[in-house]
């Protein structure tokens, strides 16, 4: 991949994830960001069809006490360790971050 094609990806991966943190819709989002809405559509359909889908087994366990509103999700990995994240979210972050923790032996 050339350095300029890197970029266009990292371009548009900031963009989508962006548009859906927004709560916006698609169409004001690219209006007020400047962009092509159906350009905007196919660089969401390529970078879905370029992130492989991964099952995990998910086990709902008791929790302690919590307060009100609280939705917080707690991600148990195999290695022993946790990560919480909290509604809204970034999930190219917690990708990035899961592979480092991940890749940390």
């Amino acid at each position: 991949m050339t350095k300029r094609s890197m970029k266009s990806w990292m371009k548009w991966r900031r963009l989508v994830s962006e548009q859906a943190r927004s709560g916006q819709s698609v169409k004001a989002f690219c209006r007020e960001h400047g962009l092509c809405r159906p350009y905007f559509f196919v660089w969401k359909k390529r970078l879905e069809e370029a992130t492989p889908t991964k099952f995990l087994e998910v086990q709902v366990a008791g929790h302690g006490p919590s307060t009100p509103g609280d939705s917080s999700v707690e991600i148990r990995l195999r290695n022993g360790r946790s990560l919480m994240v909290r509604p809204g979210f970034d999930t190219e972050h917690v990708r990035a971050l899961l592979a480092v923790v991940e890749a940390v032996e």
